[in-house]
């Protein structure tokens, strides 16, 4: 039996004329595709070392990994990495004079790790609901769809435990999102659960959303960092009945969100639409971009200091962040990575003294504790992790986001794969690996001297090059001496 299936497949490879190599190399040939399949995790576990894999590398998975699980996050032996030839390596530096952390029995020793924002998100406009985060780390922007219902119920169940912000992502609020966790609502291009039957915004379902669900904030969404000029992609292999119904989309085709925004064109149209929302809401309202040409940024800059109108914050996504689905040449080539985009976006509002009126957060491979002071060093206020979080709650990084075949469950709708992932657990991973990061985050700034991560400055960091060499970080990115840090 088994030599007469073996002739039939040789027997077809060599009468297909698809692939060359079959129809050369009959039976064996099949290897090559079953090694091409399977590339991705024997890299992972066989052939690259602890420090080299991407987008993650395993130490930095075993520490997510082992935040979210209450085990030993520590590390043996001394540092892998070349410190002096390294270029562009960042060094962050500590006071002599550290801050010491309350220990195991003091009264504040467990709210210490709660870390709110310094800002108060719409304050400077005099939103009806503004706010002050309670968590200067929040979940960033993942859509049901691009992500499973038992994930989304871990995160938004995660969010509640660790008193964190849960971005929708634009696929709209489902049933999932509904598990306490507090929500910032992103609206993409295609407006999913504030459009009309045509498929064009509509406000007052916005306002009906917003009444009913837990809704802080809303982010517009113009770009991320992984596709930017795109839109948003969900492969057709991932739209069940349900996220049809959720989106108003049909079954069995790409839901493609269009990359230009219908309602506005040009910053003065944004601005007004920022403005509808934030005055029939009470919300604040921010956006979301990834950074390339600067002259809107420049103009947005301009108008909010000389007008009534803009923003009560902005995400800055980076061009190392992540997606689901994307074109290579745009993963790899669009937009530029977040410090770079980052500090380029802060300078023009700085130079114009208005930093203040906003709160700023970043997004993009910051989910570590170096990387968010980092970010904080820049002038965020806020970091939002996507697939940090999603490696918390289970993800291996098997790469198979885009064809609905995630192994453990996250990036998926295959029912077989979903019912894998227990939400109830899992939430409890996400929460602490949240606070980890949260206590780790203010242990660096503490060991910086300073009580807030939003009170460490570029002046913090050196940048060390391959020529035995350090610069100040604010040299590096020409910030002036009194750019980075708010008014707590």
């Amino acid at each position: 039996m088994g030599l007469a299936a073996a002739a039939a497949v040789v027997g077809y490879d060599l009468t297909q004329r698809r692939h060359a190599v079959l129809r050369n190399f009959p039976l064996f040939g099949h290897l090559r595709y079953a090694l091409e399949e399977v590339g991705p995790e024997l890299r992972q576990y066989i052939v690259t070392s602890n420090t080299e894999e991407k987008p993650f590398d395993r130490d930095h998975r075993r520490w997510i990994y082992a935040s979210a699980k209450h085990e030993n996050n520590y590390f043996a032996f001394g540092t892998v990495q070349d410190l002096e030839t390294s270029p562009s390596y960042p060094i962050i530096k500590h006071s002599p004079f550290p801050i010491s952390s309350p220990v195991v029995g003091d009264p504040d020793y467990d709210a210490q790790h709660q870390i709110a924002a310094a800002k108060v998100m719409g304050a400077a406009r005099g939103r009806r609901h503004s706010f002050r985060p309670s968590s200067v780390v929040n979940i960033s922007g993942m859509s049901f769809g691009a992500l499973s219902s038992n994930a989304i119920m871990a995160l938004n169940r995660g969010a509640l435990a660790a008193g964190c912000l849960h971005n929708t992502g634009e696929g709209g609020i489902s049933d999932y999102h509904r598990q306490g966790g507090e929500l910032v609502w992103q609206l993409g291009s295609s407006y999913f659960g504030a459009r009309d039957e045509q498929g064009r915004f509509d406000l007052a379902r916005l306002c009906d959303a917003v009444e009913e669900n837990p809704v802080r904030a809303i982010e517009i969404k113009l770009s991320q960092g992984a596709k930017p000029g795109l839109g948003g992609v969900l492969p057709a292999a991932k739209i069940t009945p349900e996220i049809s119904r959720i989106r108003g989309v049909p079954m069995g085709a790409d839901c493609i969100s269009p990359a230009a925004h219908p309602e506005f064109h040009d910053v003065d149209s944004l601005l007004e639409f920022v403005e509808r929302i934030a005055d029939a809401t009470g919300l604040p309202v921010g956006i979301k971009s990834a950074v390339g040409e600067a002259a809107m940024w420049s103009e947005l800059a301009e108008r909010m200091a000389s007008e009534d109108r803009g923003v009560d914050f902005i995400t800055i996504d980076g061009g190392e962040g992540g997606t689901g689905a994307g074109p290579l040449v745009f993963i790899d080539q669009v937009s530029l990575p977040f410090k770079v985009g980052f500090a380029s976006v802060y300078r023009e509002f700085a130079q114009r003294g208005i930093t203040d009126r906003i709160v700023f957060a970043g997004s993009g491979k910051l989910g570590f504790p170096d990387d968010a002071l980092f970010a904080f060093a820049l002038g965020c206020d806020l970091v939002n992790v996507a697939r940090e979080a999603m490696i918390s709650i289970g993800c291996i990084q098997a790469q198979r986001c885009h064809n609905g075949k995630c192994p453990t469950g996250v990036a998926t709708q295959n029912p077989w794969f979903v019912r894998g992932l227990d939400p109830e657990l899992k939430s409890e991973r996400l929460a602490s690996y949240v606070i980890t990061l949260r206590k780790e985050l203010l242990a660096l700034s503490r060991a910086c001297g300073v009580e807030h991560p939003s009170l460490v400055t570029l002046d913090h960091i050196d940048v060390v090059d391959d020529r035995f060499g350090a610069t100040s970080s604010r040299e590096v990115f020409g910030y002036e001496s009194d750019w980075g840090v708010p008014s707590v």
